[in-house]
């Protein structure tokens, strides 16, 4: 893959593949697309501080998605908060939020940092910190969109979140925001050192609890998530369409 339209080419391939399989990874991919189709039209409009870099930076930063994706197929492990992703991915149990934060989670707490760091080899990396931030908040507009409107796929979740009053990233212990600042963080740190193998285990295992807190959030949560899953829609390929349009309106 070397352009955007080639990520978006391999984005549609899996979403097919999802929604014919009944696959919740499919519930990030239609996402993930409508956030690679959004950077696209950024970079034609030439929205970005540097535009073709910024190319550079979304296909490094899909490649890892779609990587993991294919290694898991293909029964090789990936990352293992990507592991426990594409796991948790099998239990209807877990609700549409958990599915797409246990991706964000992934994706952006683990891979973004990389690619970014890859965009910019033997570089100073505070040069592309604008537009770091930028596809970062696409991400995050995209997200809020999908929350704002879950009510459709996810009724109960979508009469709790305006009395959560902006406390339902702490009903799944996680916080995009955090994310973010972390993923910069991160993104340094890797640049920085010489042992980038070290630099990748370290961080998956942190980030791995992570996701083992959006699996397992503690009994009171837990609780409410059955209460909130017990009334999602139950069809995966139904439930990707609706957020498909959810986001692509956000």
């Amino acid at each position: 893959m070397k352009t955007i339209e080639d990520v978006l080419t391999r984005m549609d391939q899996i979403v097919t593949e999802c929604k014919a399989q009944q696959s919740r990874i499919g519930y990030f991919a239609i996402l993930y697309r409508q956030v690679t189709r959004r950077v696209r039209d950024g970079i034609l409009v030439r929205e970005f501080e540097d535009n073709a870099r910024m190319e550079v930076l979304d296909v490094l930063f899909a490649k890892r998605f779609i990587d993991a994706y294919d290694s898991w197929k293909h029964g090789i492990k990936p990352s293992e908060s990507w592991r426990l992703a594409f796991e948790a991915s099998k239990n209807s149990g877990n609700l549409v939020l958990q599915h797409l934060f246990l991706g964000i989670n992934a994706h952006i707490n683990l891979d973004l940092g990389i690619a970014a760091s890859e965009t910019m080899l033997g570089k100073d990396l505070g040069g592309i910190q604008g537009d770091f931030n930028k596809i970062n908040s696409l991400l995050a507009e995209l997200v809020d969109g999908v929350k704002a409107n879950i009510s459709t796929v996810s009724p109960i979740f979508g009469w709790l979140i305006p009395l959560a009053k902006g406390r339902d990233e702490m009903l799944l212990n996680f916080s995009i925001q955090l994310a973010r600042d972390g993923a910069w963080k991160y993104a340094g740190e890797y640049h920085a050192d010489l042992d980038k193998d070290f630099q990748i285990q370290d961080r998956d295992r942190n980030i791995s609890k992570l996701a083992q807190k959006l699996i397992s959030p503690g009994k009171f949560l837990a609780f409410i998530v059955k209460i909130v899953a017990f009334a999602e829609w139950k069809s995966v390929s139904r439930t990707m369409d609706q957020l498909d349009i959810l986001a692509s309106h956000s």
